[in-house]
């Protein structure tokens, strides 16, 4: 694209034009696995909100594009450079500016790595409950401007519900400071909530002040192994509809049991099966409760973490799905990945019309997610190199989103719309709803320099 950012050079930041680190910014996790990606033209790393903002007001002043960067986890291409111009790679903002235990809250920068935030938190006997799986690489910045959510969101919910004060930079150069710290606030417009899952289109995020929990005293957990993915994907359904206190309700099919199996020697049952954690002292009873209605359900074993056994361990299987649907066949790769969240009561559903696509267009569709909150992943694989085979994975995948969108629900549930999901948000949000989200882009950003090609339908 040739954007010229010689004028970088000129301000007191850290920036680079080497062919090496500009190709590191040039895909996420998501683009990677599918081989598509878009170089910028300069990446910079500022260490403070002041440069941040000295950047973006110069950008915008010389008509060049600023793509917000840090770990390069998401998988829908959100920090993808796709007009070329500047990668602003925000990790050197990584510090734990403050903890106040007493309120229950913590400050941070945005290249502050997820599972650092908690080590932070746990000495103070907190924690930050809304962490998505891959939090140990994934940044706050990035859960935010993505609104991430993880395996305990069907009790504590989405990253969004723990955020209470922002500071954010425009994309001239304006610092703004959204939210506050008060635990609810009804004054003015919700000014936090626009920014959150803006996926860097609206402002850059340089300070959050996030809302935190104490640690629960007790974690029960284990899995149920069923029959049939109908009788655990109703399973799941019975049991958040009876309102069990349950912090994690995951489910995985038996084909992404025996890709975890390929991946990690889980030595998981070739059986879908439903993993579950309770927290607290009301732990003991939930637990009780699930298991009867996993029973009702047919379930074929019901099996309990011992004692002694880490939960990390008995998660292990769970948390590694992702990797390990990159490598489990040589011949194929995973097309897009499937992000698809319904009501509750549409969950066994939307499995069904999965698992039934999948039949239909001959293709492999494993299915697993976040089953507590409606939410679940599914990966379309395809060869690459057969068209006539992309092309049914393509109206495979098409379809179940249609679906989804059809049940009341969304077509994405925690990765963003990025570049992959933007044919969509029009069926999701309607004509009225995509131009009111043009008008907020306009009025903030009129000059389209933060993370154009992201979002919005090409039309």
């Amino acid at each position: 694209m040739g954007h010229d950012c010689s004028f970088l050079s000129a301000l007191d930041v850290s920036s680079s034009f080497d062919s090496d680190a500009r190709d590191r910014h040039s895909a996420d996790f998501g683009t990677e696995a599918i081989g598509e990606r878009s170089t910028p033209d300069a990446v910079v790393r500022p260490k403070t909100t002041a440069e941040v903002a000295t950047i973006l007001e110069a950008a915008t002043d010389h008509g060049v594009p600023v793509t917000p960067y840090a770990a390069g986890t998401s998988l829908e291409g959100n920090p993808v450079p796709t007009e070329g111009g500047i990668s602003m790679n925000m990790m050197a903002m990584d510090d734990v500016l403050a903890i106040r235990p007493d309120d229950l809250q913590i400050d941070v920068q945005p290249g502050v790595i997820g599972s650092r935030i908690n080590e932070v938190a746990a000495e103070h006997g907190c924690y930050f409950p809304p962490m998505p799986a891959a939090n140990d690489i994934a940044t706050i910045g990035g859960m935010i401007a993505n609104d991430a959510s993880g395996m305990t969101t069907v009790q504590y919910g989405e990253v969004h519900d723990w955020i209470l004060e922002l500071e954010v930079v425009l994309a001239d150069g304006t610092v703004l400071t959204a939210g506050s710290k008060a635990s609810k606030t009804s004054s003015g417009y919700n000014l936090k909530s626009l920014f959150v899952g803006s996926e860097g289109t609206l402002g850059v995020i340089t300070r959050a002040t996030l809302e935190l929990t104490t640690e629960p005293t007790q974690k029960r957990g284990g899995r149920a192994i069923f029959p049939s993915l109908e009788l655990a994907s109703t399973a799941v359904t019975a049991a958040v509809q009876a309102g069990i206190d349950v912090a994690t309700l995951e489910l995985i099919d038996s084909l992404s049991a025996e890709i975890a199996n390929a991946h990690v020697g889980a030595g998981l049952a070739d059986n879908p099966m439903v993993f579950f954690e309770c927290h607290g002292v009301a732990g003991k009873h939930a637990i009780e409760q699930l298991k009867t209605i996993f029973e009702e359900n047919q379930a074929n074993s019901i099996s309990l973490a011992s004692e002694d056994e880490r939960m990390s361990e008995l998660w292990a299987a769970r948390r590694e799905l992702a990797v390990a649907m990159q490598v489990y066949d040589p011949t194929l790769r995973p097309l897009h990945p499937g992000d698809v969240t319904v009501p509750i009561s549409h969950y066994p559903d939307i499995i069904a019309d999965a698992k039934s696509l999948g039949e239909k267009y001959e293709l492999l569709v494993p299915c697993f997610g976040h089953a507590g909150d409606g939410n679940v992943h599914y990966t379309v694989f395809v060869d690459p190199d057969d068209e006539r085979m992309v092309e049914r994975g393509e109206a495979l995948y098409r379809e179940i989103v249609e679906h989804a969108i059809e049940y009341g629900g969304t077509a994405t549930g925690e990765h963003g719309i990025g570049i992959g999901k933007r044919p969509f948000l029009r069926t999701e949000h309607e004509a009225e709803g995509v131009e009111t989200m043009r008008r907020l882009k306009r009025a903030l950003d009129p000059t389209n320099t933060l993370n154009p090609g992201k979002i919005f339908p090409d039309d």
